[in-house]
């Protein structure tokens, strides 16, 4: 039993949801530009023209393609500015172009077999489907991911907006929106300036199955490993070529393969993760992450690299190696123990719900983990976002509007709250 009217319109929560995931926003590491894709200008475009449609009179898209906008309090009395925020852009793990997404109302349980290559979701794959009958669900065609991560995030702020647009008698003080590019390869703040945010506290809309309030993220680091060979030509090789394909596959082939991998590791495991290898005979490169909760084990991730890189040289006469790592995002536990009435207040609007909530930790980073760091505690909430980076992906509506319920909840709790 819900402590409010039902503000949100589903029919629209739905639509819009539609039509964000299929404009093409998925990231792109090899691009020089910010943002990396022109979709994300795209949605962009679109969003904001549904920002001034509703009467959002300082709404812009800036130079790098961020979206911002302002509600402004209609309560006395100074009260804390909450930030939301979501982000335009897919990841680049799976296809994102040509979304065709599809509507199953009342899933009736049981497997669901998508279009293509024989897909299928199932609740082996998918154990969070055994929770979701007769729950309205999008799916794709099973050659592309859906881009529920972060469209439903989106969405659901979206759907805030017009809620508080048109019902003034919901009482909050000022929100601020701010929706983000390239969060997926790690830039989703680059070009963030926290004197604009103006903002006390902030969430994130980029979470799993409601009731989730992730309140710490991993800590991460990226490593990129430069292989530098010799190259002549095969037949006269002998004694005089170093293949720095053979010694990137030594490296790979020497690291943890039993423990510190995303396949063998969960809860509050952290990981080595080679992602990407490409190169030739002359000289190869190879990316990986380093991911850990407790932040002084990067060190020690980033030396068993130097340690392996040693080695393979030594391996491989005439081969070089260069290492260089950089910093992504940190654990946002740290920040948020600044104002834990954070996590609270979010779990006090699940409660004024009667839905249960959980504090939880995230296996990965959101914005919010790097604005934390920055200064604006900001913990994460669920969506209704599952299997994502994959073609497997999919949405659950009902999780999306209750995501909603939470944020007007949410916003009328902080506007009780004074500056």
């Amino acid at each position: 039993m819900t402590s409010n009217p039902n503000y949100v319109d589903r029919k629209r929560l739905l639509r819009r949801f539609l039509e964000y995931v299929q404009i093409d926003t998925t990231a792109n590491t090899d691009s020089d530009t910010y943002p990396s894709s022109p979709g994300q200008w795209t949605l962009g475009r679109l969003i904001l023209s549904q920002l001034h449609e509703q009467g959002i009179a300082d709404a812009e898209q800036d130079e790098h393609g961020l979206v911002w906008a302002t509600i402004p309090s209609n309560i006395d009395g100074l009260c804390p500015t909450v930030l939301f925020n979501s982000h335009f852009d897919t990841s680049p793990e799976a296809p994102g172009n040509n979304v065709r997404p599809r509507v199953i109302n009342a899933y009736p349980g049981g497997d669901i077999h998508l279009e293509h290559n024989n897909a299928k979701i199932t609740p082996e794959n998918s154990p969070e489907l055994e929770g979701l009958h007769g729950k309205t669900l999008i799916v794709t065609d099973g050659r592309t991911l859906l881009g529920g991560d972060d469209k439903a995030g989106l969405a659901t702020i979206m759907e805030l907006v017009s809620c508080l647009i048109e019902h003034p008698e919901i009482p909050h003080g000022p929100i601020r929106i701010l929706f983000t590019c390239d969060e997926e390869i790690g830039c989703g703040t680059q070009k963030i300036e926290l004197k604009k945010v103006a903002a006390h506290v902030g969430y994130t809309l980029d979470g799993g199955g409601i009731g989730d309030i992730d309140e710490e993220t991993f800590s991460a680091d990226m490593a990129l490993i430069r292989f530098i060979g010799k190259n002549i030509h095969p037949s006269i090789a002998k004694n005089r070529m170093a293949n720095a394909v053979r010694a990137a596959g030594l490296f790979v082939s020497q690291l943890p393969s039993n423990q510190l991998t995303p396949e063998t590791t969960d809860h509050r495991d952290g990981f080595l993760h080679p992602y990407d290898l490409q190169g030739g005979v002359g000289e190869a490169t190879l990316q990986l992450i380093l991911r850990d909760f407790d932040t002084a084990k990067l060190a020690d991730y980033k030396q068993l690299l130097v340690d392996l890189a040693k080695k393979v040289e030594l391996q491989i006469p005439g081969l070089r190696i260069e290492m260089e790592t950089r910093r992504q995002y940190r654990n946002m536990a740290d920040g948020l123990k600044k104002l834990p009435l954070a996590v609270e207040l979010a779990e006090r609007a699940y409660a004024k719900l009667g839905i249960p909530s959980r504090r939880s930790i995230i296996r990965g980073g959101t914005d919010g983990a790097m604005l934390t760091e920055m200064g604006l505690p900001m913990p994460n909430l669920s969506v209704g976002q599952f299997n994502i980076h994959s073609v497997l992906e999919f949405a659950c509506l009902d999780h999306m509007h209750s995501a909603a319920d939470v944020l007007i909840e949410l916003v009328q709790l902080w506007g009780q709250q004074r500056a």
